[in-house]
């Protein structure tokens, strides 16, 4: 249960089982998460823990701090392979989102230009028109989609109200393909209920949102970390392959993380 929270601006290199070397880059105070989900699995904690009255980080910290960081890379010949817009919450609620992708877009040609720019989103703001337009200028955009169960997602992933997930498939879909879907999946318990997503109950409309979505790719992965409350557990190795596999038999690659 010892959930953390990111250094801000700037956090990292780390190494990302899905992305590589990974600098990532805080829009949210270093001293709280501002997240409009409250996921029971969340490494960051839960929202109500973890409130915080400082501000999102402004473009001119964020693009400073990114730029001394990327120049003290090169300097050591240790460049990332990924840019990551990601940290203590949801990036996308940040009032200059998309100013910060081309600001990393920039820094990134500039001084990396071997780098991808990613942005790990829960994809709820992803209709919004900047919103959708930054996302379709990053190199990987990756976007929740751990079910299509509304109970499940009301009780696990604990979006605010108004979330709609017939609605977010829909705006995946817009992408045409530019897209990476991000699924968790795991097992356990929380307030004496099952949370295990890995049975056909839930899988089989899952795959079927996904024939929808037609991401470019898929990332199906499990808890790594700390979770802010007990009873959760890791999906194992085979049932996170074999969702693999049924997603590759839809012909869409599919990547796997233990």
């Amino acid at each position: 249960m010892a959930t953390f929270l990111n250094d801000s601006p700037i956090f990292g290199p780390v190494r990302s089982r899905r992305l590589g070397i990974s600098l990532g880059v805080n829009l949210m105070p270093a001293t709280g998460k501002i997240c409009n989900f409250d996921c029971i699995y969340c490494e960051n904690g839960f929202n109500a823990d973890r409130q915080t009255s400082d501000a999102f980080a402004t473009l001119p910290t964020l693009r400073e701090a990114l730029e001394a960081k990327l120049v003290e890379m090169s300097s050591t010949g240790e460049l990332p392979d990924v840019i990551t817009l990601a940290g203590n919450g949801e990036p996308t609620t940040s009032p200059v989102f998309p100013e910060v992708v081309d600001a990393a877009i920039h820094l990134r040609d500039e001084y990396a230009p071997e780098a991808r720019v990613a942005v790990l989103s829960n994809g709820s703001y992803a209709d919004r028109p900047d919103v959708h337009g930054a996302l379709l200028r990053v190199d990987d955009n990756l976007l929740k989609l751990d079910t299509v169960n509304p109970d499940y997602i009301r009780f696990v992933d604990r979006p605010a109200k108004g979330y709609d997930v017939e609605h977010q498939i829909e705006v995946f879909a817009s992408f045409c393909g530019h897209v990476i879907i991000q699924s968790l999946f795991l097992t356990g318990t929380w307030r004496g209920r099952d949370v295990d997503n890995t049975g056909n109950a839930y899988v089989m409309p899952w795959l079927n949102a996904l024939r929808r979505i037609g991401p470019r790719s898929v990332a199906v992965y499990t808890i790594a970390r700390d979770t802010p409350t007990v009873g959760l557990r890791k999906a194992t190795p085979q049932s996170l392959e074999s969702i693999a596999k049924r997603v590759r038999a839809l012909g869409i690659d599919c990547s796997v993380s233990y």
